[in-house]
């Protein structure tokens, strides 16, 4: 299958699970598994609608939440760990386009995402390739995570910088 067809495939798949209302979960669950290629776990929720590029990039833990309106661009693969939760509108970006003019139509750099456990990224957040996001973190509404976030931080802004360091529950 070329890169067209499998972008074809992930937007049909996609646009199959968006007919689903949020209190068909199993259904949901089903149709994420056949877009992933991966069983998911029955704790995981997702409200539709939802939007990705290719899907077979695409891991989740046990617990997941995704809110409406989240996009998984995924070329370069996604990791999502167990208990995360995505706020409305989250995008996952795991590609870009060369930064040198000459290059820029003709090419794509990718690189994977990772989201440790326990992770909150808030409402409208962007997390951009190659960002690792450490357990227990918080990223901010409206956050453009350029960087690696590090476990047990909050972080907010453009880019987003650590605001806070969460610490332990007494």
């Amino acid at each position: 299958m070329d890169l067209a067809q499998k972008v074809r495939r992930a937007i049909g798949m996609a646009e199959q699970i968006n007919t689903l209302a949020y209190a068909r979960q199993q259904e949901i669950q089903e149709r994420w598994s056949e877009l992933t290629g991966q069983e998911v776990d029955e704790t995981f929720h997702l409200i539709p609608p939802v939007y990705t590029d290719h899907g077979v990039n695409i891991r989740v833990g046990r617990n997941v939440f995704v809110n409406q309106g989240c996009r998984f661009n995924d070329v370069g693969g996604i990791e999502i760990d167990d208990d995360v939760m995505l706020g409305p509108a989250v995008s996952l970006i795991t590609s870009g386009h060369p930064l040198d003019p000459a290059r820029r139509r003709s090419g794509i750099t990718s690189a994977p995402i990772r989201i440790g456990r326990n992770v909150w990224i808030g409402a409208s957040a962007v997390v951009l390739q190659g960002v690792t996001i450490g357990a227990d973190a918080v990223v901010a509404a409206g956050a453009v995570v350029t960087r690696d976030v590090p476990a047990r931080s909050v972080v907010a802004g453009v880019p987003a910088t650590v605001i806070r360091t969460l610490t332990s529950p007494c």
